[in-house]
């Protein structure tokens, strides 16, 4: 009672079983918003699997070279080729992001990370977004990354981002048309 929406949080694991209850909850009247909270990193047949019942996909976007991901990801070498994919098929299905009284309803959200020293493909995804998926996509271009766990092993993630690097994200951005911009 009262939510905007039922957000599944890195539920991948747990798809067979959320489809189900899914399937059972709609025709009794289940009618907010479902947001499909993930990585990214998901097979297109498992998207595809849920046209039809996610409205909102919520993805991050964490690299878009394969060899960075296999250094700060556990060998992920082939995340950014399943990443388009995943992002490509999400909007597909859901299209631009519609917003009714300030709620979301349907369609794409892409989160993406600033890293310290270009880690993460800021400019390539944002190419990526506003050629194969669309200019009005919303991309949240987020600052918050800090050093935690493992990143002192690696000095070239050590640091926070600095002005000036995220500065240059929000150029590209506005380089490539990305319209719709969460900063």
């Amino acid at each position: 009672m009262g939510c905007s929406n039922i957000n599944l949080v890195t539920p991948t694991h747990y798809l067979p079983s959320i489809v189900r209850a899914l399937q059972k909850a709609i025709p009794m009247g289940l009618n907010i918003p479902i947001v499909y909270n993930t990585s990214g990193y998901e097979k297109v047949e498992i998207v595809q699997m849920l046209d039809g019942i996610v409205d909102i996909y919520l993805p991050d976007c964490k690299y878009m070279d394969p060899a960075q991901a296999t250094k700060y990801s556990d060998g992920a070498y082939n995340y950014p080729h399943y990443a388009k994919i995943a992002l490509k098929e999400m909007f597909r299905q859901t299209g631009d992001l519609q917003v009714v009284r300030g709620i979301a309803v349907k369609g794409l959200i892409i989160r993406h990370l600033v890293l310290p020293n270009r880690i993460a493909g800021t400019k390539e995804l944002l190419k990526f977004v506003a050629e194969d998926i669309s200019k009005t996509t919303y991309v949240n271009i987020m600052r918050q990354y800090r050093p935690e766990y493992k990143a002192s092993e690696y000095p070239e993630l050590s640091r926070r981002i600095t002005p000036k690097e995220y500065a240059e994200a929000l150029g590209w951005a506005k380089q490539y048309g990305i319209q719709r911009l969460d900063k």
